[in-house]
């Protein structure tokens, strides 16, 4: 609904309080900026027009790509198993199959939002759930028309492959893109509004600087002005201007504790004038993902279960772990063995270190690691606390001087965690899930802390993925709890697959 250009800057809105907070009458624009214009001048005026068509056609080449290649990767190793292959063959039954799969597939990829733009693009968990769909289409196609199959190989198999494929090149693509926009300057411009501590903490998690794809260039906050390193950029009342003259591309709300009024109002000034509002979301808005109603009350009452694997959900993470740490440890098993000569040539003491550390319910168990550090390094630690680099509980130092040669190599790119495997195969941990804190770390948790050993640690996590040392404590912390409100093999597949880029660019490890 556009506003009449008779009318004043601001609509005029009853006061009142609310939560502690004085109302506070927001600007319209003279124009609302969703007012419909003719398709063609519409498709003229929009300056970034190119640059979505070219995303789409890359990113339905890429896929088609990414398919084709699954297809026939399938068809060839089912072939050379047989002793009969023959890629003029494989490439032409490819062919037949790919027109199918192709289209089914990019109408599942634009469904979950695949080909949206960069900030809203999901990950690889969706990508994997559309694929997962996407076999299953194809199957239930293929039965119903009659087709015979010696074996259901070609399915799983493509399947397989694709996944490998599609996120590979999806990955190559951000990366590359990524650059390309970081080289040209590109950032989106944010504005945060809140109060000052969240604002703060807000700020501090989208990692502001010159990499990050958030270019925070200030704040509104509710509350008297924070010092908080941000420039304050006026009132609420005042964030219709604010938008236009600092040209910003999206509004973050930074309190979870925002009066519902204003948060209202507050979204159509910015709506009307084509700005995207994000909210950071709190705890409570988190753990509502898990809520159940519970039926027969006087009143709606929605019910929070404690966050725990259990009955088919147990199984079916249990028998994903077993299969995926015994095919992990019989590939890698020369790397193993020759991490573990490399440390038995290179320093005294034990391959492999047991170090106690709660797991499950806080029992204690062996976690298993490649040694790093030189022997009785345990009985330095009390006089390097100063040193520590980490925030919260954690204990880190990038330059430990009681790191051998080959374990400063084997933890920068976290080799020194691959005997966690075989606490994995022992049922002691899991291949993701929390990672274990050592006995000094775990002493230092506060309560809430706590909460994260309700399910069986993990080789890796969120925390691996999501700037691992780069994070503040309480959001490593709030990362865990949100894998648990969201669990399901298609994200601990994902986190596995992720985990391998952020080993190699070696992201805030050390």
């Amino acid at each position: 609904m556009s506003t009449p250009s008779s009318a004043p800057d601001a609509t005029e809105r009853p006061s009142d309080e609310h939560a502690g907070h004085t109302r506070v009458k927001l600007p319209f624009p003279g124009r609302d900026v969703r007012r419909k214009r003719p398709p063609v001048l519409s498709f003229l005026l929009r300056m970034d027009t190119l640059r979505r068509v070219a995303r789409l056609v890359l990113l339905l080449g890429l896929d088609l790509a990414a398919v084709f290649l699954a297809i026939f990767t399938a068809l060839c190793l089912k072939a050379a198993a047989r002793g009969a292959w023959n890629p003029d063959v494989s490439f032409d039954q490819s062919k037949d199959y790919v027109s199918f799969a192709f289209l089914v597939t990019a109408l599942l990829f634009a469904q979950s939002g695949l080909y949206a733009n960069r900030a809203e693009r999901p990950g690889l968990t969706r990508i994997v759930s559309s694929l997962f769909a996407v076999t299953v289409v194809a199957l239930i196609y293929a039965v119903v028309n009659g087709r015979q199959f010696s074996s259901y190989y070609i399915f799983y198999g493509s399947l397989l492959f694709a996944v490998a494929y599609v996120s590979t090149f999806r990955f190559l693509y951000e990366t590359v893109t990524g650059a390309m926009l970081r080289a040209a300057g590109y950032q989106r411009r944010a504005v945060l509004v809140g109060t000052g501590q969240h604002i703060e903490a807000v700020a501090h998690a989208l990692q502001v600087g010159p990499h990050s794809a958030i270019d925070v260039i200030g704040f509104v906050s509710l509350t008297p002005r924070p010092d908080n390193g941000l420039v304050s950029l006026g009132t609420l009342a005042q964030i219709g201007e604010i938008v236009r003259d600092h040209r910003v591309d999206e509004v973050i709300i930074a309190d979870p504790a925002f009066p519902q009024p204003e948060a209202v109002e507050l979204v159509d000034v910015c709506h009307q004038r084509g700005v995207r509002v994000r909210i950071a979301p709190s705890t409570m808005e988190i753990l509502v993902h898990r809520a159940e109603f519970v039926p027969g009350q006087s009143v709606p009452l929605f019910e929070l279960r404690p966050p725990v694997f259990e009955g088919f959900d147990y199984a079916v993470k249990r028998a994903f772990d077993l299969v995926g740490s015994l095919l992990i440890v019989l590939v890698l098993s020369p790397l193993l063995l020759a991490i573990a000569l490399a440390i038995k040539l290179s320093s005294r003491g034990p391959v492999v270190y047991r170090s106690i550390r709660p797991g499950i319910g806080g029992a204690p168990f062996a976690c298993l690691k490649f040694r790093t550090m030189y022997r009785d390094a345990d009985l330095l630690q009390a006089d390097l606390e100063e040193l520590n680099e980490a925030s919260g509980a954690l204990f880190k130092i990038r330059e430990d001087p009681r790191m051998t040669p080959v374990g400063r190599f084997l933890r920068r790119f976290s080799l020194d965690e691959l005997p966690q495997l075989f606490n994995v195969v022992r049922g002691q941990m899991s291949l993701v899930g929390p990672r274990p804190l050592p006995e000094r770390d775990y002493e230092r948790l506060e309560d809430w802390h706590k909460k994260r050993y309700l399910v069986m640690p993990g080789i890796t996590g969120l925390w691996q993925v999501s700037g691992r040392s780069d994070l503040d404590f309480d959001d490593l912390v709030r990362l865990d709890f949100l894998y648990l409100e969201r669990w399901s093999v298609f994200l601990d597949l994902s986190i596995l697959v992720k985990t391998i880029p952020a080993v190699f660019t070696r992201r805030g490890a050390f």
